[in-house]
Order: C-alpha cells, then sequence, then structure tokens
C-alpha cells in the first residue's frame, strides 16, 4: 500500500506543477485564460488528492487529520470549479485568475504547514 500511496503522491505533485506552471505561463504571456496545463493539472489535483486521503495507512499516527483533508478538498474543489467553468473563455479577469493561483498556493501550504 506504501507504493500505491507513493506513485498517487508523485502524480499529485504534478498536478500541481501542471496547474501552477500552467498558470503561470499564461500570467507571463500577458493573456490571462485556462490553458489545457491547468485544466489538467486542477483534475489531477482533485482526483489524486481523494485518492491520497483514502485510509492506505493502516490507522494510527500516520493517518492524516479529518480538518485537513476537508480544508484541501473544498480548496481543490474551488479551484476545480474556477478553472474548468472558465476554460473556453478568450479571456479571464484577473482578480480570478490570481484567485487561482492564489488557491493553489495556499492549498500547498496547508499540505505542507498543517501537521
Amino acid at each position: 500500500m506504501e507504493a500505491l500511496r507513493l506513485i498517487l503522491l508523485y502524480v499529485h505533485l504534478v498536478g500541481f506543477a501542471l496547474l501552477l506552471g500552467g498558470a503561470i505561463a499564461q500570467y507571463v504571456s500577458g493573456k490571462l485564460r485556462i490553458n489545457a496545463a491547468m485544466l489538467w493539472g486542477a483534475v489531477i489535483q482533485l482526483l489524486t488528492g481523494l485518492g491520497l486521503s483514502a485510509p492506505l495507512r493502516g490507522g494510527g499516527d500516520a493517518e492524516p487529520d479529518p480538518a485537513k483533508l476537508v480544508t484541501k478538498l473544498v480548496i481543490a474543489l474551488l479551484i476545480f470549479v474556477m478553472v474548468f467553468f472558465s476554460r473556453k473563455r478568450d479571456v479571464v479577469n484577473r482578480g480570478h485568475f490570481l484567485a487561482i493561483v492564489g488557491l493553489t498556493l495556499v492549498n500547498a501550504a496547508v499540505a505542507v504547514f498543517w501537521r
């Protein structure tokens, strides 16, 4: 089960890289829109996050805090919805786009700093 958890974690990190990297690439280009990397990153983050939240560790101290999981799920769902419903727009509002980037960074911070 540890191997499965590590694979899910690796793919989860790839999803984070796609989401944040795609957003940074769009921001630098000057045209704020949702690209395919951002959409795939949001989908991968959501699905692998659900897989990682499954009780694969056999109980004990290794289990993540349920409050942390719910917080991360809510943030991931917000990111997914914001990306999914804006994907076909030619230009995305600057505040909306920066909110996606900010929520992505907050989700990573929750994962790292909440123990």
